[in-house]
């Protein structure tokens, strides 16, 4: 026997075997592989199905959240004192005020622009409104009309300081030919003053026609700076009437009365300062002087009002306690102004402490006092001092400016008192007033 078959027999079996194993591993890998395509095609089917299914989903529910918003929208509660909004505002409205005759509303926006409305019809779907258009770098924050319903004094704020401006109508050109003249005059600028108080803002502006006394009946204006110096101004000439301090660290604002008498201040203190204008026998003013302080507070006063009668005033306080007085007193024999009424603050937070108010406004025949703390506007009769009406969320940010019509406009077919606010939240807006008797 050849001695070399052997190791060839061995040779063609370990052949064999090898060929073999690599040839089943081959196999199986291909039918691996057609077992992962046939599950990947099954696997996509399936991919394909549930998607319309969670497309339905989406839309159902997509369907839902839109009815929801729709339901929402439905269930704003619309307050019944709401007449009317303003619009054209492109930022905070942080000024308003009435024209002496109600028909005009000037209104301060940040946008750097005093829109002046007619009121023809205070429940109108939309209004003329005419645009002063500040100075340049010049921010509007206080306005006040003088007596001819259209010339305004404007308040502004720089990196500088304060200035005052003053806009009148430009006397009208007569129409050329046929041609009849559209468009209204344009305000332009007839007095100005800047760094009125130094580089302090301005809080607000108070103008009045003064009527006491021997005064002319010429409209005499208050800008109240943010230090402790309050100057009052010849609204038509721009001159300087008098200056001054009221010594009480920071100033809150300031007010005449509707008969140019007296002026009063709200300051960082307890006490109210309040000063007399004395007039010349020309009518022009002679001098500024101190005549008498409201002292029953506990904490510093927020915001005072006078009333239509030029005899009284209200005062808010953080003690959480509005105050009416009588301060038609023989001051110059030494007889205090005296405390009429006092009344709680009917306004809470959610754990019942007693908030302040902010702002003050009294309705131009002394029956409600219109007030507000942030974003809430609050109605309250100012013989009771109980709430006639409550707006919880009057804006959609803090109210910055309130004020009653000096008399009573057309809403329609009717007249009605009307209350102005401006808010942050770049509105203002146009309120009725509450019955005294809320049923």
């Amino acid at each position: 026997m050849d001695p070399l078959l052997p190791i060839i027999l061995l040779s063609v079996v370990l052949g064999a075997v090898i060929a073999f194993l690599i040839f089943g591993n081959y196999f199986r890998k291909q039918k691996s592989e057609v077992e992962s395509l046939a599950k990947a095609e099954v696997h996509k089917l399936n991919e394909k199905k549930p998607p319309k299914q969670s497309q339905s989903v989406s839309r159902k529910s997509q369907s839902r959240h839109h009815s929801h918003s729709a339901d929402k929208e439905q269930n704003k509660k619309h307050h019944p004192l709401d007449l009317n909004t303003l619009k054209g505002h492109s930022d905070a409205v942080g000024g308003l005020c009435f024209s002496f005759d109600g028909r005009n509303l000037a209104t301060a926006c940040a946008d750097g622009v005093v829109r002046v409305f007619k009121l023809d019809d205070a429940s109108s779907k939309s209004f003329k409104f005419l645009r002063i258009n500040m100075p340049t770098g010049g921010n509007p924050t206080a306005v006040a009309f003088l007596d001819d319903g259209s010339s305004i004094v404007v308040a502004t704020q720089t990196l500088s300081g304060s200035s005052l401006y003053m806009f009148g109508e430009e006397k009208a050109k007569p129409p050329s030919g046929n041609q009849q003249q559209q468009k209204l005059p344009v305000p332009e600028i007839k007095w100005e003053h800047h760094k009125v108080h130094d580089k302090l803002a301005i809080l607000n502006l108070f103008g009045t026609n003064a009527s006491y006394g021997t005064a002319d009946g010429s409209t005499i204006v208050a800008s109240c700076s943010e230090g402790t110096d309050i100057k009052l101004w010849h609204g038509r000439t721009g001159k300087l009437l008098g200056t001054i301090d009221t010594n009480q660290l920071r100033n809150h604002m300031a007010a005449i009365s509707p008969n140019g008498r007296f002026i009063a201040a709200a300051a960082f203190t307890a006490d109210v300062k309040v000063w007399e204008i004395i007039y010349s026998k020309d009518g022009s003013v002679k001098e500024i002087v101190k005549v008498m302080q409201l002292k029953g507070h506990k904490s510093a006063v927020t915001w005072l009002c006078f009333a239509p009668n030029s005899e009284q005033v209200i005062t808010a306080s953080k003690d959480g306690t509005l105050k009416l007085w009588n301060i038609n007193v023989r001051y110059h024999l030494d007889e205090d102004p005296k405390i009429l009424k006092a009344f709680p603050i009917p306004l809470h937070d959610s754990s019942g402490v007693t908030l302040h108010y902010d702002r003050l406004s009294i309705s131009p025949d002394g029956r409600i006092l219109a007030a507000t703390h942030g974003s809430t506007l609050q109605w309250l009769s100012a013989d009771t001092g109980k709430v006639l009406d409550s707006a919880d969320q009057a804006h959609d940010d803090d109210i910055t400016c309130i004020a009653w019509a000096p008399n009573a406009i057309s809403t329609g077919n009717t007249q009605a008192l009307i209350l102005a606010s401006a808010s942050v939240d770049k509105k203002v807006k146009l309120w009725l007033a509450p019955p005294l008797h809320p049923s």
